[in-house]
């Protein structure tokens, strides 16, 4: 899963490069074992487990009023390809969904997050998905 993961973010670099590029939560997840490779400055300091995020994550994407749920990646994974043990470094979490910002926070308190955001923190990927009428992008943001 790793070595797959980490072409389909050398293809979403090439097809944009100015944005964080953005990968499905089983993309992320699946056989990733690198507790510090999303959100390191909070592990130990009230973010879950890898397994716990991924699983709550998993059933936040799982409600009626969910699209979808996407991980976009940090600069830094690149360090993935020099490591042969390090997993590419994610970034935010963004949720596709038609319920409030409130309702999203909800969700995520257990997330140790700096907060939600409404859109993207920095610029959409090319490859992300357009948000169904009526839905808007909230963003986990962590430091």
């Amino acid at each position: 899963m790793r070595s797959q993961l980490i072409q389909k973010i050398h293809s979403l670099v090439a097809l944009d490069g100015s944005a964080p590029p953005v990968v499905g939560l089983d993309e992320y997840f699946s056989d990733n074992h690198q507790e510090d490779c999303i959100a390191p400055n909070q592990v130990g300091y009230g973010r879950p487990s890898l397994a716990e995020l991924y699983a709550s994550l998993k059933a936040i994407a799982s409600r009626k009023d969910v699209q979808t749920v996407l991980v976009s990646i940090h600069d830094d994974w690149v360090e993935a390809i020099k490591y042969e043990d390090v997993w590419p470094a994610g970034d935010n979490v963004h949720i596709y969904t038609s319920a409030s910002r409130s309702e999203v926070e909800q969700w995520t308190t257990e997330f140790a997050a700096d907060g939600v955001i409404k859109g993207w923190p920095r610029k959409k990927h090319l490859a992300a998905p357009e948000s169904l009428s009526g839905y808007t992008v909230y963003s986990i943001c962590w430091d």
